[in-house]
């Protein structure tokens, strides 16, 4: 089932052009706050390596890219700095994205009303002219990135 638009998109309390989709609440169960019904939700995941003496800069980056994500259609965007990430002998989240001893691992995911939403985001927000900045550089190894889009079947309003 495809997330459905709202069918009143009215004003965001910033005044901004009202979404197509309907928001989240704070429990993040999406749903419609006009007709208060379940909508279905798509995750992006994201794993890192951030060099230690760049993290700063990481989180302004996520700072500047979250509003622009958002602005068209993320419900959530959400990054976590790794904190108690030990080095498995077979499988971690170090590991996964060949962390150094001089990196952290970042764990990120951004939640969309659907999997249709999440591709008209990705392609709206890499095009908005907010993101040319970092075409420059990433404070990180993207090519050691672990990314992956996901159905919940559980939590989000499922």
């Amino acid at each position: 089932m495809a997330a459905k638009p709202c069918e009143r998109p009215d004003q965001d309390e910033k005044g901004g052009f009202g979404r197509l989709f309907c928001s989240s609440d704070a429990k993040l169960k999406i749903r419609c706050h006009h007709a208060g019904e379940n909508i279905m939700a798509y995750v992006d995941g994201f794993v890192i390596a951030v060099p230690k003496d760049r993290l700063e800069d990481y989180k302004e980056m996520a700072r500047i890219l979250a509003p622009i994500w958002k602005d068209h259609g993320a419900l959530d965007y959400v990054e976590c700095v790794g904190e108690d990430t030990p080095y498995g002998k077979l499988t971690s989240f170090p590991r996964a994205v060949l962390a150094k001893d001089d990196e952290v691992v970042v764990f990120a995911w951004i939640v969309y009303p659907s999997k249709e939403a999440r591709d008209a985001a990705n392609k709206n927000s890499i095009e908005d002219p907010r993101v040319k900045q970092f075409e420059k550089g990433i404070p990180f190894d993207g090519k050691r990135m672990i990314f992956g889009g996901f159905t919940p079947f559980l939590g989000l309003g499922n």
